[in-house]
Order: structure tokens, then C-alpha cells, then sequence
């Protein structure tokens, strides 16, 4: 079983390090675990830098795209859910502490748009309460960014090529 599983782990990584495949699957990947879906775009970015690491920069800035777009796209989905549900509710907001605290940084605070569990739904908020569009993507992709070359580089030195034949 270890043979198979070997070879499997091979046949991935020489697919996904074919610059057509590898990047167009980080993209995707990338962009759709910025939405709300629950789905992590790291292993695909650390898989096909780990196939080829002359990939590093061009996967890091593909998948900084992808994710940015994904968080940007949750951002226009807060801002049309804001218009929908004011239009219907006459109530305060269910958490005015955390909305207040997003207010105060502004734009800002989407420089944590790359945490787990609440960084997509802070871009969904940025966009609820009207936060600069282009302010909030410049911080977004900052961010985003800076995630993916500190998790890949870490992953890359810490994970040995031994593991992964």
C-alpha cells in the first residue's frame, strides 16, 4: 500500500507541477476558499511550489489573485446582503462591539482577511458596512499575500523531501 501511495503522491505532484494545470488549480482554489465555502487553498499552493520550486513566485502571486478576487467577491456579497436586509430590519446589529471595532480600523482591518474561520466573513462585513472598496482590496491582497509566502517557505523548510516520496 505504501508503493501505491507513493505513486499516487508522484503522479500529483509531476500533474499539478505542469504550469497549465498547477496554476490554473491554484487559481480555483484559491479563489474559492476566499468565499464563504469551507475549503483551504495552502496544500495546493504548497503542493505544486513542492513539485517545482521555480514555481514560488508565480503560484504565490496566482494564488494571492485568486484569493484576493474570492475576498473581494465575498465584499460585494456583504455589500448586496447590507441593501437587502436594511431594506427589511429595523433592529440594531447582532454584535454592535465588533462592528464598531471594524468601523474604527476601516479598510484596514482586511489585512486579516487571511485568518482562519473569521477572514472571510470580515471581507462579507467590509462590504456590509460600506467600507472603501479599493482600499479594502489593497489590504486584502496584502495580507493574502503575505500568508501564502510565509506559509509556503515555512512548509518548504520544514516539511523534508523524504516525506513526500
Amino acid at each position: 500500500m505504501e508503493l501505491w501511495l507513493s505513486q499516487f503522491i508522484s503522479h500529483l505532484l509531476d500533474t499539478l507541477a505542469v504550469p497549465q494545470v498547477g496554476l490554473v488549480a491554484v487559481f480555483v482554489i484559491a479563489f474559492i476558499s476566499a468565499t464563504l465555502l469551507p475549503l483551504g487553498s495552502e496544500p495546493a499552493v504548497f503542493l505544486v511550489v513542492k513539485a517545482d520550486p521555480g514555481l514560488f513566485w508565480p503560484v504565490i502571486a496566482v494564488a494571492t489573485v485568486g484569493n484576493t478576487l474570492g475576498g473581494v467577491t465575498s465584499w460585494w456579497m456583504g455589500y448586496g446582503a447590507e441593501k437587502a436586509v436594511e431594506a427589511v430590519r429595523h433592529r440594531e446589529p447582532p454584535n454592535p462591539r465588533a462592528l464598531a471595532w471594524l468601523k474604527r480600523f476601516g479598510p484596514k482591518a482586511c489585512v486579516l482577511s487571511w485568518l482562519p474561520i473569521v477572514g472571510d466573513p470580515l471581507c462579507a462585513v467590509a462590504g456590509w458596512l460600506k467600507l472603501p472598496f479599493w482600499p479594502c482590496v489593497g489590504w486584502m491582497a496584502l495580507g493574502k499575500f503575505l500568508r501564502f509566502v510565509l506559509y509556503t517557505a515555512a512548509l518548504l523548510w520544514l516539511i523534508p523531501e523524504t516525506w513526500l516520496t
